[in-house]
């Protein structure tokens, strides 16, 4: 806004510029959505200075919209001292005290916990943070999944809560639905393993969006899901069974840089070969294209430009308009794209429709040059952008129980009553391979 003039020369600052420009984003979900109850989260910790601006924005917005339309939840977290055997309400307090020096009461607490509250310890936090007994919420530690949190706070009273703050007049919320997802999460009708193969694989919330749409897909199909965390760099490229025998599906996510590359083309190859469903995300697609220019095109030195500038087979380079650009920042293709798919494709069969929208996040693309000797050799290419010059969105391998992979990101749209349909195929597949009958099965991966 700045660049364009519309401050009309003024010296931008942090209130009221950016407050506003945050109130703004509030606004345009309401009207876009046309909901009658948004949501907006304010992450981070109470009182940490880049937080500030966040929540002055949200106190100006409750001023603005009116008291009786807006309502605060606080989300603490109440220790529990293991050497006193007791939980501790004092960092409670003093966030609430931060944040009503900042201008914000909050009308209900939900507190994070280990131990079970006790009637004691919720008129205490009720009494020094001027909050009623009634919204001091208890949000003890689940047992199997976090998605048990919202029938914990629902036995709570929370939605009650709110809709009383917010004058909503509502039938109670009919969960049976949620019920039932917790119920394939904890005794699901069947099970898989599966192995995920990235280079970030010690990182817990690295591949944290993958994980949860695969155990999305799980609940889509009442199969509980093991993930097996493979590094990429622990394969052995010439006995890549050491790693992955076993595995009823192989999946390989996004990701930058040469590091584990190899890995991740002979996990490709293993899957492709063995006939064991795979999914290629974003890299993952890059990957499987690389193994098939080598293994099936015997292209032997095919790579992508990103990992190899000077080899002579660049069946993955950069995208035309990204060709003559030095610097990274802001260059990516990013964002909703649609994506056209080829009728009578697994693809198709899938999503039940042929022209899709998805997310993307990369600056290397399917080199179309290639494209006609992938195809003479059984590579589908079944989606692609709407372009003159299209790009290559999605493949697959026919003569492959199930062998598909994307340049996009569909784990984030999968939702735990809505799996995406990438995923809920994968896992329906996977249920099919004979090597999902084991004995020794770890217990589900749980969110």
């Amino acid at each position: 806004k700045e660049r364009k003039g519309e401050y009309l020369g003024k010296t931008v600052q942090v209130i009221p510029h950016v407050t506003d420009k945050i109130q703004d984003r509030i606004k345009q979900l309401a009207e876009i959505t046309e909901a009658d109850v948004v949501i907006t989260e304010i992450g981070g910790t109470t009182g940490d200075i880049e937080g500030l601006p966040f929540l002055e924005a949200i106190r100006e917005f409750a001023l603005k919209v009116g008291y009786n339309n807006a309502v605060f939840v606080h989300v603490t977290y109440v220790p529990f001292i293991k050497a006193a055997g007791e939980l501790k309400t004092k960092p409670t307090q003093q966030s609430v005290a931060k944040l009503r020096e900042i201008g914000i009461a909050p009308h209900i607490l939900v507190c994070r916990t280990e131990k079970p509250l006790g009637k004691e310890l919720r008129e205490k936090i009720s009494m020094f943070c001027n909050v009623p007994y009634a919204a001091v919420i208890e949000e003890k530690d689940v047992d199997h999944s976090i998605y048990e949190v919202p029938l914990m706070l629902q036995r709570e009273k929370m939605d009650s809560l709110i809709c009383e703050l917010l004058r909503l007049d509502v039938p109670p919320a009919d969960m049976k639905d949620w019920q039932e997802i917790i119920r394939k999460l904890i005794a699901p009708q069947h099970r898989v393993r599966i192995g995920v193969v990235g280079k970030y694989i010690g990182l817990n919330d690295a591949y944290k969006s993958v994980y949860e749409a695969v155990i999305h897909g799980g609940v889509a199909q009442d199969c509980g899901v093991a993930i097996e965390k493979i590094d990429a760099e622990d394969i052995d490229v010439e006995h890549p069974e050491k790693s992955l025998k076993g595995l009823a599906g192989i999946l390989v996510p996004g990701g930058f840089g040469e590091r584990g590359t190899e890995g991740k083309i002979a996990a490709a190859k293993y899957a492709r070969e063995n006939k064991i469903p795979y999914l290629g995300l974003c890299l993952g697609m890059q990957i499987a294209t690389i193994e098939f220019a080598r293994n099936v095109l015997h292209l032997d030195e095919a790579n992508s430009m990103e990992f190899d500038k000077e080899t002579p087979d660049p069946v993955i380079w950069l995208m035309e308009e990204q060709k003559d650009v030095n610097k990274k920042g802001g260059t990516m293709r990013l964002g909703a794209q649609d994506c056209h798919i080829k009728e009578n494709t697994l693809a198709a069969r899938l999503y039940q429709s042929l022209v899709i929208q998805e997310r993307h996040r990369h600056r290397f693309e399917f080199n179309s040059t290639y494209r006609k000797q992938f195809e003479e050799a059984g590579l589908v290419i079944s989606g692609t952008t709407s372009t003159e010059d299209p790009l290559v969105e999605m493949i697959e391998i026919t003569e492959h129980p199930f062998y598909i992979a994307c340049q996009f990101h569909p784990e984030f749209q999968s939702k735990p009553n809505c799996s995406h349909p990438l995923f809920k195929g994968f896992i329906e597949a996977c249920m099919n391979e004979p090597q999902k009958v084991r004995t020794n099965l770890e217990e589900p991966e749980t969110p």
